[in-house]
C-alpha cells in the first residue's frame, strides 16, 4: 500500500499528482492519504485532487486534516472525494480484504506530561474536550474491525517521537498523545499521519506499534530522487509490516 499526506491541492494543481498517481498505481494495491487533502478548503480543490485519483483504479482511503476546514466546507470536500470513489473517514471503519482501516482526523493538545488539561477557561476544555472525541471516534472504529490487519490513518500525531524536531512551542498543535491510547488497546499492525512537515520518517508507541510520519514535504526532502509517497506491505500470516520508500522501476 502506498501512504502519503498534506497534498494541499489547490485549484492550479491539475496534472500536479499525475505523476505520483502513475507510481502509485504502478508500485501500490491501494492508496491512503492522511489529511490536508486540499490547501484552503475549497470544493474547487477538492475536485481538481477526485480528477487527479480518478484514473488510479486502485481503493484510495483517507481523513481529512486542519487545512480541509479552514473554508467551512468540509461536508462539501468529503461529498466531492465521496463520489470521485475515495472512501473518506471519520470515526468509520474500512475494510479492504483482510486489511481493516480506522481512520479519524485527531487534534492537537500536546503529549505526556505537557499534554493540554481540561482545566480553567471553558475555551480550553472545549479544546481539549476535541481531541477526547477523536481518540473515541477511533476506538470505536479500532473496535468494529475483525480482519487480520488494522492500520490506523491520521492527520495528526499519536505520538511526540514523529514530530520533533518541530519547535517545541507548536507541539500541542501537531498531536495528542489521547490518540495513542485507543492504539494500545487492540492489535494494530501500524499508525500513518501527516501535519508535521518537519518531523521525523518514524517512530513507536509506548506500546511497540509503529507510527509513520507521512507528510509529502517530509518524504520530498527525505527522499529526494523518488516520488513523494510510502510503500508499506502486509505479508500473509506475517505479524510485521515491511516499510520503505518508494521502489525504483524494475525493484522487488
Amino acid at each position: 500500500m502506498a501512504a502519503v499526506g498534506d497534498l494541499h491541492c489547490t485549484k492550479g494543481s491539475q496534472g500536479f499528482l499525475q505523476p505520483l498517481c502513475a507510481r502509485v498505481a504502478e508500485t501500490a494495491d491501494m492508496l491512503l492519504l492522511a489529511g490536508d487533502l486540499t490547501n484552503a478548503g475549497l470544493p474547487e480543490e477538492a475536485q481538481v485532487l477526485a480528477r487527479e485519483l480518478a484514473g488510479m483504479r486502485v481503493p484510495t482511503v483517507a481523513v481529512l486534516g486542519n487545512h480541509d476546514f479552514e473554508s467551512d466546507k468540509s461536508d462539501e470536500v468529503v461529498h466531492i472525494l465521496t463520489e470521485g470513489g475515495i472512501a473518506v473517514l471519520d470515526g468509520e471503519a474500512h475494510e479492504i480484504g483482510d486489511v481493516g482501516l480506522a481512520g479519524v482526523k485527531g487534534f492537537g493538545g500536546g503529549f505526556g506530561q505537557r499534554a493540554l488539561a481540561p482545566w480553567g477557561e471553558a475555551i480550553v476544555k472545549h479544546f481539549v474536550r476535541e481531541a477526547v472525541d477523536e481518540a473515541l471516534k477511533l476506538e470505536t472504529a479500532l473496535a468494529r474491525l475483525r480482519t487480520d490487519h488494522r492500520i490506523v490513518l491520521l492527520h495528526y500525531a499519536p505520538i511526540r517521537e514523529t514530530v520533533e524536531p518541530e519547535p517545541l512551542e507548536i507541539h500541542a498543535f501537531l498531536g495528542s498523545s489521547r490518540l495513542e491510547e485507543p492504539i494500545g488497546r487492540y492489535p494494530v499492525s501500524f499508525v500513518l499521519h501527516g501535519h508535521a512537515h518537519c518531523g521525523q520518517l518514524a517512530g513507536s508507541t509506548r506500546g511497540g506499534v509503529p507510527v509513520y510520519n507521512v507528510s509529502m514535504p517530509l518524504l520530498s526532502r527525505s527522499f529526494p530522487d523518488r516520488p513523494p509517497f510510502r510503500v508499506f506491505e502486509l505479508r500473509a500470516g506475517e505479524p510485521g509490516v515491511h516499510t520503505g520508500p518508494v521502489p525504483d522501476k524494475g525493484e522487488a
